[in-house]
């Protein structure tokens, strides 16, 4: 059998430590797979006291990571340690200037440096692979860059937070408002102390702009994905969804137009039939559209250290197998310059507005809408009681832009009682 591929590990968190287990427990298995046996030379962490559930004895010791990464008995740097800068950064970038594999969770490291990243592991002849930083154990980068590389991709989508997917389902099957089902994932451990990279949407949005990459052939931009997280969705638009035949997610689209990429994360309305509709918990789901392929569906767990620690080490063994590839399916010097859409996917819409109950009002709505170009596909009024009423419309497809502009005319009518409501219905 070949030499061993000798790894160091930098971070020895929940993804850290499940990697050090997998390699305990599946070692033999490991090495038949990947031809040659893959060994840790190295570790690195804040703490090296911490009881991580593990037995790090056996390996050497490195307070600074960056130290970890120019060791000479290492062959293959894994990153773990998270973060768009410090140490992760000087890490990753010692590593590839010594001529090492980097294999990585970090989403956020590449969200901002990717395209720097990736032309120093192609100008060393490395792999820099990051399977683990999208949807934990779901091999969507592998079937972006391998198995559907034949294909040009049209569409990629998916839920790729799974605090924000449990909240909002969670919401639904309780009746229960987002700020209570919110402190509920944090007792549990889906939600973080401070839940703001999750519910706020970056986090999701960080991978889509990864996938996007991968699946365009653009260099990574994350600044020009439209952002919006869960925060304002009410039990109350939850409830009206699912009377009309829709769940609310917080969704991922990321489509080539004519003129430039479209890439948005954003709660949207999805048919309660369809596959992503019925996702439930902390669940990932990843949807890629090929010319040749069609539609393919992937789901399953989007964190924690069993699903992640899989895909770093499928990773891994990659790499043990000789394969060095362009980073994001292409060469870094080939991917083009963001350019983002001019032009607009158009969409039909979901409406909330809460209108004074008197004759006449839902005419002068209507005008507004028609005055956009905008038309109704259906609409209803809720039951209340009282001199306020909700109503609810779906429009048929409409650009955001003309539905801007009604929504502004509608909220200064002197029967609108309060800031309307509008959420993306999206085809799946």
């Amino acid at each position: 059998m070949p030499e061993p591929l000798r790894i160091a590990i930098a971070g020895l968190g929940t993804v850290g430590a499940g990697v050090v287990r997998m390699l305990a427990t599946n070692g033999p298995l490991i090495a038949a797979r990947a031809g040659r046996r893959v060994e840790i030379a190295a570790i690195s962490a804040r703490s090296r006291s911490r009881d991580r559930g593990v037995d790090i004895s056996p390996y050497a010791w490195e307070d600074d990571p960056v130290a970890l990464a120019r060791r000479a008995d290492v062959d293959l740097v894994v990153e773990v340690m998270g973060g768009e800068n410090g140490p992760a950064k000087a890490t990753v970038q010692a590593a590839l200037a010594g001529g090492k594999h980097v294999v990585t969770a970090n989403k956020a490291l590449l969200a901002r440096h990717g395209q720097v990243l990736a032309e120093a592991a192609e100008a060393a002849g490395v792999a820099l692979r990051f399977e683990a930083a999208v949807a934990g154990g779901i091999p969507v980068v592998k079937a972006l860059t391998e198995g559907l590389a034949g294909n040009a991709i049209t569409r990629v989508m998916g839920v790729l937070n799974g605090t924000c997917n449990y909240i909002l389902t969670r919401m639904e099957a309780t009746d229960s408002p987002f700020s209570e089902v919110l402190a509920d994932a944090q007792r549990l451990g889906y939600a973080e102390a401070d839940p703001s990279f999750d519910v706020g949407g970056a986090d999701a949005a960080q991978k889509l702009a990864l996938l996007a990459a991968a699946a365009f052939g653009s260099r990574v931009d994350f600044d020009g994905i439209v952002l919006e997280g869960i925060e304002r969705m009410s039990l109350a638009d939850i409830e009206h969804a699912a009377d009309m035949g829709y769940r609310i997610k917080l969704l991922g689209v990321a489509r080539q137009l004519p003129s430039g990429i479209e890439a948005r994360m954003q709660p949207c309305l999805v048919p309660t039939t369809s596959t992503i509709g019925q996702l439930e918990g902390v669940s990932n789901m990843v949807v890629l559209e090929g010319d040749f392929s069609g539609q393919i569906v992937m789901s399953g767990p989007g964190a924690g250290a069993g699903p992640t620690a899989s895909a770093i080490l499928g990773d891994v063994i990659d790499v043990a197998r000789g394969l060095v590839m362009p980073v994001f399916g292409r060469p870094a010097a080939e991917l083009a310059a963001p350019r983002r859409a001019s032009d607009e996917n158009e969409a039909a819409y979901y409406l909330r507005f809460l209108l004074a109950d008197a004759p006449g009002t839902l005419a002068g709505v209507a005008a507004a809408l028609g005055r956009s170009g905008i038309s109704i596909n259906r609409m209803r009024q809720v039951e209340h009681a009282g001199a306020e009423a909700p109503v609810l419309i779906v429009t048929h497809r409409t650009g955001r832009a003309a539905l801007d502009g009604a929504l502004a005319e509608i909220a200064a009518l002197d029967v609108c009682r309060a800031e309307p409501v509008a959420i993306r219905i999206e085809d799946v």
